[in-house]
C-alpha cells in the first residue's frame, strides 16, 4: 500500500487561548449561510451550546468580533458574520491552499528521505516565545471532573506531567502514544542544588548538569544538560544563584508544576 501523501491543517492560535482551525472556518460559513448560532449548529452537527462557545472563542482571539449575534438562545435570534470574519474566512483558505501546495511540493522528497524526516520537519516549524519546548510522547492520560493530568516522556530517565483543562485533552485528541509539545516559560522553573528535595509538591523534577549560567544584574539564566541532547533553563534571581552556588558542572535540578506546563500538537 502506498504512503498517503501529506495534507496541510491551518491552525490559529494566540498563546493561551483556544486554538482556529478548519472547522471554524466551516462554522463561519456554516452562520453566513443560516444567518444564525442555531442553524449553523444544526448544519454542522454541533450543540447550540457548543457553537456558541466557539464562536465566543474566537470572537476573543481577535480585536474585532468575527461574529455579532443578536439574544434569542437555541431558538431564536440572529447572527452574522462581520467584515473582520469575512476577511478571515478569505484569508484562512488562501492561506490553507498556500501551505497545501508549498506541502505537496517536497512531499516526494520527504517520502524518499529517511526515516524520521516528517517528525524532524514537525520539530523545525515549532517556534515558540517559550524558552523551553520538548517533543515528548504520552504514556498515560488521568482523566477528571474538571482538569485531565498527561504523564509524557522526555528521556529514557525523565518524563514531564502536565495538568490541563478536560476540554483542551478531548480537543487536541489526546491519546497514550500521541506525539506532542510541551512547553515550559523558564520563569516558571524553579532550581534546587543537587538531587531532587524529597519533600516538595512540584510533581515535574528534572535533575542534571549545569551546562551555562548567565549572570545580569538581577537575574541569572541557568540551563542544566538533562542527557540525550535535551537541556532546560531557568531564569532565577542571581541572588538564589549564587546561593545555590550553581556553577557550571554542578548538579542541579529543575522544579516546576504541572499546572505550569502547556501541551501542544504538532
Amino acid at each position: 500500500m502506498s504512503d498517503p501523501s501529506l495534507k496541510a491543517a491551518l491552525t490559529l492560535q494566540r498563546e493561551g487561548d483556544p486554538r482556529i482551525g478548519g472547522d471554524r472556518i466551516r462554522l463561519l460559513r456554516a452562520i453566513d449561510a443560516n444567518g444564525s448560532i442555531a442553524g449553523a449548529a444544526r448544519e454542522m452537527g454541533l450543540s447550540y451550546k457548543a457553537a456558541w462557545d466557539a464562536v465566543g472563542s474566537m470572537n476573543n482571539l481577535f480585536a474585532r468580533p468575527l461574529v455579532e449575534a443578536a439574544p434569542g438562545g437555541r431558538t431564536g435570534g440572529g447572527a452574522r458574520v462581520t467584515r473582520a470574519g469575512h476577511a478571515l474566512i478569505a484569508c484562512f483558505s488562501m492561506l490553507e491552499a498556500s501551505l497545501g501546495k508549498a506541502l505537496a511540493a517536497i512531499d516526494t522528497g520527504l517520502k524518499t528521505s529517511p526515516g524520521g524526516a516528517v517528525n524532524t520537519l514537525w520539530s523545525l516549524m515549532m517556534q515558540t516565545s517559550t524558552r523551553n519546548t520538548f517533543r515528548c510522547t504520552v504514556t498515560r492520560i488521568t482523566p477528571g471532573a474538571v482538569s485531565t493530568e498527561v504523564d509524557m516522556a522526555l528521556t529514557d530517565g525523565h518524563t514531564l506531567t502536565a495538568v490541563i483543562t478536560e476540554r483542551s485533552a478531548a480537543d487536541m485528541g489526546l491519546a497514550e502514544g500521541s506525539e506532542v509539545f510541551a512547553l515550559i516559560k523558564a520563569t516558571f522553573v524553579m532550581l534546587a542544588a543537587g538531587e531532587a528535595p524529597a519533600n516538595i509538591s512540584a510533581c515535574n523534577r528534572l535533575t542534571g548538569t549545569v551546562s551555562a549560567r548567565e549572570d545580569g544584574p538581577v537575574n541569572s539564566e541557568v540551563t542544566l544538560d538533562l542527557g540525550e541532547g535535551k537541556t532546560i533553563t531557568a531564569i532565577i534571581t542571581r541572588t538564589s544563584a549564587d546561593a545555590l552556588d550553581l556553577a557550571v558542572g554542578s548538579t542541579a535540578t529543575a522544579l516546576f508544576k504541572a499546572s505550569h506546563v502547556i501541551v501542544a500538537m504538532p
